[in-house]
């Protein structure tokens, strides 16, 4: 069947079936589809939808386009978190450890950063010697020793998804769930996992910022989940203001770290929070737990005594990093970087967060990506001070800017004083973790 005949049939809205779908999907893979039919057929697809079983033959096509991971030597249940992403959305640094000291194995498989987003892979590498590309036998061997391994998508794991995902992106069709499904599901469904909890972020700093359809959103991800044999739950928690105290790579790691110590300050609680609700989750998935509070308790006990820190550090030695990290976080922080208070306007209650805006404000910078080739500067970041529901007088501090000099400060300081609305009334504090989804 030609490409044209698969695009006209969706044009017209008729249904693909499942033979027709892996023709799709065999051509991205053997680059017999060029890439202007394959935007063809996505915009079409965005336009004219898929079903819930087209949704689950497109997951199931990209899923058998590549390699599927296999655990089942390791003796441990598999589980893995996966996040929609947002700003200062750091927990997989903590879950990892956490969920592997608590005898869960974790083949987590990452991103990097894109848009106003980050990725785990790019605040890894901003410890020393962090090596992120590993070969799937290194995967195995380190997950085998310490019960953790962090790794970036290789060529073989959905390889269909890279193209279309990039198309997409360039073709304004990334916000259609049905893609998202297939392409989060597809990559996730690989790792060969028992058990998978998704955080599905909702608000300004996400890619669904109403609520209604991050829930949609959620459902979706949970029943494909299911549906394809692995034990599934959703989080969808806020992302309507930074999570946590510090955006960026290095600031954010040095965050984890700092949780990891037991050095919590009290901006940083939210992170923790997230990432204990999510851990919990995993557990009780994996068969390890009964309940949520067991699982907080064998969390807590990982926390306090020190073992999720030493988990941690096995790691970074493991995967080359330089462990000192652990000790001296401080070693994370750029000393030379030049900091630039944000402060208020005017006096009032911190009553709205443009946490897109503040996200791409650090991208501006170099902490992040506008596209997939650009370089990121590892050492810049941002501190938040004040959050949603504070009070504040004008001349106060909102956070603070790491960059580079005086000159790259000021035009991204005034985007970031702005990303913050403060009015005269005091607003609700907003809920961290919105609903889950099971």
């Amino acid at each position: 069947m030609r490409p044209q005949d698969l695009i006209q049939k969706k044009r017209d809205g008729e249904k693909l079936s499942k033979d027709e779908i892996n023709i799709f999907i065999k051509g991205v893979c053997d680059e017999t589809w060029a890439n202007y039919q394959i935007s063809a057929l996505l915009m079409a697809i965005f336009l004219r939808g898929l079903d819930k079983e087209e949704q689950n033959f497109l997951t199931a096509a990209m899923l058998e386009s590549g390699e599927t991971l296999d655990f089942s030597g390791v003796g441990k249940p598999k589980a893995d978190k996966h996040s929609t992403g947002g700003v200062g959305d750091k927990t997989s640094l903590i879950i990892a450890p956490l969920a592997a000291c608590c005898g869960i194995a974790v083949p987590m498989i990452s991103g990097r950063g894109l848009g106003h987003t980050g990725g785990t892979l790019d605040k890894l590498e901003s410890i020393s010697g962090y090596n992120v590309n590993l070969t799937t036998e290194k995967f195995h061997e380190i997950i085998e020793k310490c019960g953790f391994a962090m790794t970036g998508q290789t060529a073989k794991i959905a390889p269909a998804d890279k193209t279309i995902y990039a198309l997409r992106d360039a073709t304004a069709t990334v916000p259609y769930i049905p893609l998202i499904v297939a392409s989060i599901m597809s990559k996730k469904l690989a790792e060969g996992l028992d058990a998978l909890v998704l955080d599905v972020k909702t608000g300004s700093g996400a890619f669904m910022q109403k609520f209604e359809d991050s829930k949609r959103l959620a459902q979706a991800l949970v029943k494909t989940g299911n549906n394809f044999g692995v034990k599934t739950e959703a989080v969808i928690s806020e992302m309507s203001q930074p999570l946590g105290k510090y955006v960026g790579n290095a600031t954010e790691v040095y965050e984890c770290i700092r949780i990891l110590r037991n050095e919590a300050e009290a901006e940083m609680l939210p992170t923790l929070e997230l990432a204990v609700e999510l851990t919990a989750r995993m557990l009780i998935l994996s068969g390890v737990s009964g309940s949520i509070s067991d699982s907080r308790l064998q969390i807590s006990n990982c926390l306090e005594s020190g073992k999720a820190l030493e988990k941690f550090r096995e790691n970074i030695e493991l995967q080359g990093g330089d462990p000192r990290v652990c000790d001296e976080p401080e070693m994370l922080l750029d000393k030379s970087l030049y900091k630039f208070e944000i402060v208020a306007n005017k006096s009032g209650f911190v009553s709205e967060i443009d946490t897109c805006a503040l996200g791409n404000a650090i991208v501006g910078i170099g902490g992040g990506r506008a596209r997939a080739e650009d370089a990121i500067d590892p050492a810049v970041g941002y501190a938040c001070e004040k959050y949603v529901g504070d009070e504040i007088r004008s001349g106060e501090t909102l956070g603070i800017l790491f960059c580079r000099n005086e000159n790259q400060a000021h035009p991204i300081s005034e985007k970031l004083q702005n990303a913050y609305k403060i009015s005269e009334s005091q607003p609700q504090k907003i809920e961290l973790i919105r609903e889950i989804i099971q």
